[in-house]
C-alpha cells in the first residue's frame, strides 16, 4: 500500500510516503504551510518516484494542533483526495505523538497557545480529553488519586512537567511513533479505514478561540 501523509497540526508542515513499511518524509520548517504545503507534497512524492495514480490513499493529521497549518493540511488533503479520486483517511495528533506501543494507561499531550493544551489519557479501552489552560486539563481527566509512573507523548514543556509533579506524577516519556508528524501520519493511514467521503474529515481545534466575536445585537 502506498499512502501519501499530510501534516500540518504538530509545528512545521510536513508530508510524507508510506510505501512497503518503509516512510520518507519532507519538512518545511516553520509557519509556511500555505506558502510552500504543495511543494513540500510533491517533492515527498517525487523523492521517492510516485505520481497520484499510484496512491492508494491519502491521510491528514486532523489535530488538535495549531490552527492555521491545520486548516491549510486538511484543505490540501481533501483538495487532491477529490482531484486524484483517491480515500482519504483522518488521523488524530494524540495517535500522531503516542509511540504506537502497548502502554496500558498513556497520556498524550498537544500544545495549543501559550499555556493551553489539548491532552487524551487513555486506560485501556477507556479515555478521556480535554482542551485549556493545563492545570484545568489534567484536573478534568486524570483520576484524583493518581500518583506515580505515568508514561507522556507529546508536548513534555516544563510547564507541562511542573503541572504533572504537582500531582506527585512521575513522568516517563515516550517517543513519537515517527520523527515527522507526516511519517507517522502516513503509517497510521494505511491501518485505518478511510472516510466515506472527503467532505468527512474535519478538523478537531482542541481549545476554543482566543477570542470571540460578539454577535450583533
Amino acid at each position: 500500500m502506498i499512502v501519501l501523509g499530510i501534516d500540518g497540526a504538530l509545528g512545521s508542515f510536513s508530508a510524507a510516503v508510506h510505501r512497503d513499511g518503509a516512510t520518507a518524509a519532507v519538512v518545511r520548517d516553520g509557519n509556511v504551510a500555505l506558502e510552500e504545503g504543495l511543494a513540500a507534497i510533491a517533492r515527498a512524492m517525487r523523492d521517492e518516484g510516485i505520481v497520484p495514480q499510484d496512491l492508494d490513499r491519502i491521510a491528514v493529521g486532523i489535530g488538535p494542533g495549531g490552527f492555521t497549518g491545520l486548516r491549510v493540511a486538511i484543505s490540501y488533503a481533501k483538495s487532491l483526495a477529490l482531484a486524484w479520486k483517491r480515500p482519504l483517511v483522518g488521523i488524530s495528533s494524540f495517535d500522531v505523538v503516542e509511540d504506537g506501543g502497548d502502554a496500558t494507561r498513556v497520556l498524550a499531550v498537544v500544545r495549543g497557545r501559550t499555556g493551553v493544551i489539548s491532552a487524551r489519557y487513555r486506560d485501556g479501552d477507556a479515555s478521556a480529553r480535554a482542551s485549556g489552560p493545563i492545570a484545568d486539563v489534567f484536573a478534568a481527566i486524570l483520576p484524583a488519586a493518581m500518583t506515580g509512573a505515568l508514561p507522556v507523548a507529546g508536548a513534555l514543556s516544563q510547564d507541562v512537567r511542573d503541572a504533572l509533579a504537582e500531582r506527585a506524577i512521575d513522568v516517563q516519556p515516550m517517543s513519537p511513533l515517527a520523527e515527522v508528524p507526516a511519517a507517522a501520519v502516513a503509517l497510521l493511514g494505511s491501518r485505518r479505514a478511510p472516510a466515506e467521503s472527503p467532505h468527512a474529515v474535519r478538523a478537531d481545534y482542541g481549545e476554543s478561540p482566543a477570542a470571540k466575536v460578539p454577535k450583533p445585537r
